[in-house]
């Protein structure tokens, strides 16, 4: 059973990462359009959302939210409201101000701003039952990583509808602490940003020997790609996967050689390590006025 098909949903605010999931739970058919409403500000965003997916779209956040409640129980016979806070981290005190208050007691509140801890949302809207969530960039072609998290206030209904609704980004972790939902910001919602870093260093060392940057691009993506769906379905250490590859006295054990001599595993693990610094701190900065 389709846990959304009872379901309405408000996004509060319609960026690319909004979009993401919008396109998502339509390309796989969990939601109608007719149960899907979101806001913007910009009259030309919301004509380029309604015309394409053929939802509402509304300038008001408060509107977008109480339609969705009252969508639910209008249509479906019982409140089943998700509404999704999908802002910039700087706009989220004004949502609070427009949302409090006008939030139904059943209502689901979905976060994937960055860094607005549980608490503060909770608090802020006088609203118990929070989920917050930190997908990546890949969730934007329905291969994304998810970490989630939730209020003890949360039904197990409730859980379903996320995971539906989040599986449809590529897939979903529920994570049992929201010190995880950090620590997954450094390893898999900035992880992107390694991957194209490393991609663009090969890149450019295929030019520095002499291909086209096309062609070398063309390899290097290529390779990546073949290494991650092996890796998957092999189920190996990547060590062990390593290890099949390197040959003693050859070429990958030579390039290994220089990667390890240049500390590039502890470079990564500082680098993980001093986003999720990074992500706690911003955590501990947001506040509502900030």
């Amino acid at each position: 059973m389709n846990s959304l098909q009872d379901a309405s949903l408000s996004f509060i605010g319609c960026g690319v990462m909004a979009e993401a999931i919008i396109a998502g739970l339509l390309r796989r058919d969990l939601v109608t359009p007719a149960q899907i409403m979101g806001s913007h500000p910009r009259l030309a965003r919301r004509e380029e959302l309604q015309t394409k997916y053929a939802i509402k779209v509304v300038e008001s956040n408060a509107e977008a939210a109480t339609l969705a409640a009252m969508t639910a129980s209008d249509h479906f016979g019982r409140n089943s409201s998700i509404v999704i806070l999908a802002v910039k981290p700087q706009r989220l005190s004004t949502i609070f101000n427009e949302l409090r208050g006008q939030l139904q007691q059943e209502q689901l509140v979905l976060s994937i701003v960055a860094g607005a801890k549980i608490e503060t949302i909770a608090g802020e809207l006088s609203h118990p039952s929070v989920v917050r969530a930190m997908p990546n960039t890949p969730a934007q072609i329905g291969q994304g990583m998810t970490a989630w998290t939730a209020t003890p206030q949360v039904s197990e209904a409730q859980f379903a509808q996320v995971r539906a609704m989040l599986g449809a980004l590529g897939k979903e972790m529920y994570v049992e602490t929201e010190r995880m939902i950090d620590m997954a910001t450094a390893l898999s919602a900035t992880g992107p940003t390694y991957i194209f870093l490393v991609m663009e260093a090969l890149v450019d060392a295929g030019v520095h020997m002499g291909f086209s940057r096309h062609v070398a691009q063309e390899l290097v993506l290529q390779t990546m790609l073949g290494s991650v769906l092996f890796a998957q379905e092999s189920h190996k250490h990547p060590a062990e996967l390593r290890n099949m590859v390197t040959s003693p006295g050859g070429t990958s054990a030579e390039a290994i050689y220089q990667m390890e001599k240049g500390g590039l595993r502890t470079v990564l693990s500082k680098a993980v390590w001093a986003a999720f610094q990074r992500a706690v701190m911003l955590g501990r900065r947001e506040k509502p006025g900030d």
